[in-house]
């Protein structure tokens, strides 16, 4: 897991504040199928160009290094572009910590310039129980097939 961390470049955001329904479905519900929806409304924020709600979603140690929305969505969009961006994205493999206080997601996403890339999310369960982005690592999918 360390090397996981070091491995990754900078990070992205979570933390899932505001959201009572989603809160209360945290302690039962499936991590994964959590933290897909934990990134599925970080991505919907971006496309919406929604700083502060994109920002929501950090952990507090993403929150320590980009200590405002303005600045963290300014680092969105010059390092991450693919995924402030998405032109198409799919979930593909997850895997959760056998406590359940780590995931990991992997999201393939066709970057409106054609460029396919596959995104690494690390996220880790906050003490209300829900999932906050800690992390993300991009490589450039060059064995993409398509369709």
């Amino acid at each position: 897991m360390m090397r996981m961390r070091i491995g990754m470049a900078l990070f992205l955001v979570a933390g899932l504040t505001g959201a009572p329904a989603f809160a209360q479905q945290a302690v039962t519900a499936d991590p994964a199928g959590l933290a897909k929806g934990v990134i599925e409304q970080q991505i919907t924020a971006f496309l919406n160009d929604d700083a502060a709600t994109a920002y929501s979603f950090a952990s507090p140690e993403i929150k320590s290094v980009f200590p405002n929305a303005e600045r963290f969505f300014e680092m969105v969009k010059k390092t991450y572009a693919p995924v402030y961006r998405p032109g198409n994205y799919a979930f593909g493999r997850n895997q959760v910590s056998p406590d359940g206080k780590v995931a990991f997601q992997e999201v393939l996403i066709s970057a409106p310039d054609g460029k396919d890339w596959a995104v690494y999310y690390e996220l880790k369960r906050q003490n209300d129980g829900n999932f906050a982005i800690n992390g993300v690592r991009m490589k450039r999918e060059t064995s993409s097939q398509g369709i």
